[in-house]
C-alpha cells in the first residue's frame, strides 16, 4: 500500500486483504536501513522467519536452548511459529490463547516509566526517552529471535507509540492489546468523582489556601484541607490501568484503534473489565489472520490510518502528547506527515466530547455507552472517519464497528457533529517569531482563543514549581505568560511533563496566566497552554532569548505566537534586531548529564516538530 494512499474522509467498506499485494507495491523498509533477514515467502508455512534458526542442524546451540524453554517436541520445533509477546507489564497476557492456535508463545518484557509517579522530579526526565527505549527493545528481540510476529501489550502514554514504532521498524504480523483503563475515584470528602489530576489540581488549592472539603468527616468534625490531600491521594486511583480521562494514554490508544491496530473495543474496554480479559483470548486468533494473510504493519501505518488517529484525536479533545508521538510512529513508517497536515486536520475536524481534562467524563463512561467503536461507527457514518481502512483482524474498519451497538442516544457525551464544543479542533499549531520552527497548543475553546501578556521567565521546571510552593505567582491586572525554558528534548534533557505546574495553576483559581514552555504538557493538562516549542532554548531558540516584562502574544484564530515587545522596542524590525542584540550576548548551557542514558539520547535526538526521535535515517559515517 503506497504511503501516500487515498485520504478520503467517505465511508469504504471494501474487504481488506493485502496477501495478493505485490512486494514492490508496499511500503517496505528501504534495503540498508534496517538488518535485513531471510524469510520464507507468504502463502506458506507461517513460521518464515524462525525457520532459518529451527530448520535441520544450521544453529543447533539455539535449538538446545529453545528445547529447554519449553518447546516441547522436534514437529513444533520445526513448524511452530514464533510469536513474541512483549508487554510493558500487565498482568494477563494472551500465552494460553497463542498455544490453542498450535504456536509458541514467547513472553518478554520491555520497560515502563511511570508518568504519574514521576511527574514533576526529575524522574520525569526518563519519560519520554522511554519510548524509544520500548521500540528499541521490542525490535531487538524479535529481530534476534526471528519471531514470527508480535503481540504488544502497553498500558501508559509513550508505551503504544514505542510498540508502534517497533512494529513499523520489525514490520511482521501485529496486535496491539491496550491495558486498559483505570475506573475513576471517588472523594469521600469532596464527595465526587476524582482521578490522577485531581490530586495536582488541589496541591494547587492547597497550596494557595483555598482547598475546602465539601462534606464532612463520618465523625462529624469538619475536615482540614491535610485530610482532604490525604482522602484524594488515597482514592484518586482505585485499581489498575490508565490514567482515567482523555490524557495521553487513551488518546493513543483511541487513535491506534482507528488506525487498525488493535482490536475493536481494545481502547475502551477498562482493565479489570472481563471485556479485556476476552480481548486477549481474541488476540491469538486475530495475529494467526494476520500470519496467514500476510497483514504486515506497514500495511495499516498509512497515511490514511493516520488522518482517522488525527480525526479522533480532535473529536475527543486528546492530548497534545498525539503530535509527537504521530510524528515519531509516521517516521518508523517512512510515512510523510509533518505539522502542516495536523493543523489541516485540525482545522477540518470539530471538537465533540465532553471528556476530562476539560470534560466531566471518563473513558469508563464512554465504554458504557458504546466506546471507542460507537464513536467510530458514528464518525464513519457521518463521513469524518475513512472506514475503508484495513485492520488486523482482515477486514476494514468500517466492516469491525459495523455490528457493534450504536451510541447510546440519551449519552451527553459525544456531542452531535451539528453542534461541537468547538467547530474546529483543540491542537493548535503556532508559528511566529516565538517559534519559528512551530510549537503545539491545547486551546479547547473554554480559555478563549487570544492571550497577551508579560513573560515571566524560568530557566526549569522546578524554578516555577518552586515559585507555585511559595505561593508567589498571583493574578496580576496585566496578564502573565508564565515561560519555562531549557527543557526541550535536549535541554530537559528529555522535554519533561509538566503537568504538576499547570494542575497548581488550575487549581489555585489563577486566571490570567498562559503557561509556554519548550518541553511538554501532560495529557491532563489544561488551561491556555503551549508547549514544544522549536526551535528550543538549548540550541539558542527565540525562548532562549525572551526576557521578563517583554509582551507575547497568542492567537489560536491566526495560529501564531510573538514577541510584539522586546525591552519596550516594538515593530518586526526593531524587535528581531534586539533579539540578536540579545544573541551575541547569550551563551549556551553547559550540558547535564554528560555519561549514561539521557545524555545518549540529548546526542541523538532531533526537535519536537519531527517527533523528537532518535533514529531519523542516514549514514552514522
Amino acid at each position: 500500500m503506497a504511503p501516500h494512499a487515498e485520504e478520503s474522509v467517505g465511508t469504504h467498506t471494501g474487504h481488506a486483504d493485502v496477501q495478493h499485494q505485490q512486494e514492490n507495491e508496499r511500503n517496505m523498509p528501504k534495503p540498508g536501513e534496517y538488518i535485513q533477514f531471510d524469510h520464507l515467502p507468504a502463502g506458506g508455512p507461517l513460521n518464515r522467519w524462525s525457520h532459518f534458526m529451527t530448520r535441520d542442524h544450521d544453529y543447533p546451540g539455539a535449538q538446545a536452548m529453545l528445547y529447554s524453554a519449553g518447546v516441547p517436541n522436534k514437529d513444533m520445533m520445526k513448524n511452530a511459529p514464533h510469536v513474541g509477546i512483549a508487554t510493558v507489564w500487565w498482568e494477563g497476557n494472551p500465552c494460553k490463547a497463542v498455544q490453542k492456535q498450535n504456536m509458541l508463545p514467547w513472553q518478554f518484557n520491555t520497560i515502563g516509566v511511570s508518568d504519574g509517579i514521576t511527574m514533576g522530579s526529575e524522574g520525569m526526565r526518563f519519560s519520554l526517552q522511554s519510548r524509544e527505549i520500548i521500540a528499541d527493545s521490542i525490535e531487538t528481540v524479535t529481530c534476534a529471535q526471528r519471531h514470527d510476529a508480535n503481540i504488544s501489550i502497553p498500558g501508559c502514554d509513550k508505551n503504544m507509540p514505542g510498540v508502534i514504532m517497533a512494529a513499523a521498524r520489525h514490520n511482521r504480523p501485529f496486535v496491539m492489546i491496550y491495558g486498559g483503563t483505570m475506573r475513576r475515584g471517588h472523594s469521600q470528602l469532596l464527595d465526587k468523582p476524582i482521578n490522577i489530576s485531581t490530586c495536582y489540581e488541589a496541591v494547587g488549592s492547597y497550596r494557595y489556601g483555598v482547598l475546602k472539603a465539601s462534606c464532612k468527616k463520618q465523625s462529624g468534625a469538619e475536615a482540614t484541607a491535610s485530610e482532604v490531600m490525604d482522602d484524594i491521594e488515597e482514592h484518586a486511583c482505585p485499581g489498575v490501568g490508565a490514567c482515567g480521562g482523555m490524557y495521553t494514554a487513551n488518546t493513543m490508544a483511541t487513535a491506534i484503534e482507528a488506525m487498525g491496530l488493535c482490536l475493536p473495543g481494545s481502547s475502551s474496554f477498562p482493565a479489570e473489565s472481563p471485556q479485556k480479559r476476552s480481548e486477549c483470548e481474541r488476540a491469538a486468533e486475530a495475529i494467526r489472520i494476520c500470519m496467514e494473510k500476510d497483514i504486515r504493519p506497514r500495511d495499516l501505518i498509512t497515511r490514511r490510518s493516520f488522518m482517522n488517529a488525527l480525526k479522533l484525536t480532535m473529536v475527543l479533545g486528546g492530548s497534545t502528547n498525539a503530535v509527537l508521538h504521530f510524528l515519531a510512529m509516521a517516521n518508523s513508517a517512512d510515512v510523510d506527515l509533518t505539522l502542516e497536515d495536523i493543523h489541516r486536520v485540525s482545522e477540518a475536524t470539530p471538537f465533540l466530547a465532553d471528556l476530562a481534562p476539560s470534560g466531566k467524563h471518563y473513558m469508563e463512561d464512554l465504554c458504557n455507552v458504546g466506546g471507542t467503536p460507537a464513536v467510530l461507527k458514528y464518525l464513519i457514518a457521518v463521513g469524518l472517519i475513512d472506514g475503508g481502512i484495513p485492520t488486523v483482524t482482515g477486514k476494514t474498519l468500517a466492516e469491525n464497528v459495523s455490528s457493534w451497538p450504536s451510541l447510546d442516544p440519551g449519552q451527553t457525551i459525544i456531542r452531535d457533529i451539528t453542534k461541537p464544543i468547538k467547530k474546529s479542533g483543540h491542537l493548535r499549531i503556532l508559528y511566529g517569531n516565538f517559534a519559528p520552527g512551530g510549537a503545539v497548543a491545547k486551546i479547547t475553546g473554554l480559555e478563549g482563543d487570544f492571550f497577551t501578556g508579560r513573560a515571566r521567565v524560568f530557566n526549569k521546571e522546578h524554578e516555577l514549581n518552586s515559585a507555585l510552593s511559595a505561593g508567589l505567582i498571583k493574578d496580576e491586572e496585566e496578564g502573565q505568560v508564565l515561560i519555562v525554558r531549557y527543557e526541550g528534548p535536549k535541554g530537559g534533557p528529555g522535554m519533561p511533563e509538566q503537568l504538576q505546574a499547570s494542575a497548581a495553576i488550575m487549581g489555585a483559581g489563577l486566571k490570567k496566566i498562559a503557561l509556554v514552555t519548550d518541553g511538554r504538557y501532560s495529557g491532563a493538562s489544561h488551561g491556555f497552554i503551549v508547549g514544544h516549542v522549536v526551535p528550543e532554548a538549548a540550541v539558542g531558540g527565540p525562548i532562549a532569548l525572551v526576557e521578563d516584562g517583554d509582551l507575547i502574544t497568542i492567537d489560536a484564530v491566526k495560529n501564531s505566537i510573538d514577541i510584539i515587545e522586546a525591552s519596550g522596542i516594538k515593530g518586526a524590525a526593531g524587535i528581531a534586531a534586539e533579539l540578536e542584540r540579545r544573541r551575541r550576548g547569550w551563551k549556551p548551557p553547559k550540558m547535564k548529564p554528560v555519561r549514561g542514558v539521557l545524555a545518549k539520547y540529548a546526542r541523538l535526538v532531533g526537535d519536537a516538530s519531527h517527533g523528537a526521535v532518535t533514529d531519523a535515517g542516514g549514514p552514522a559515517w
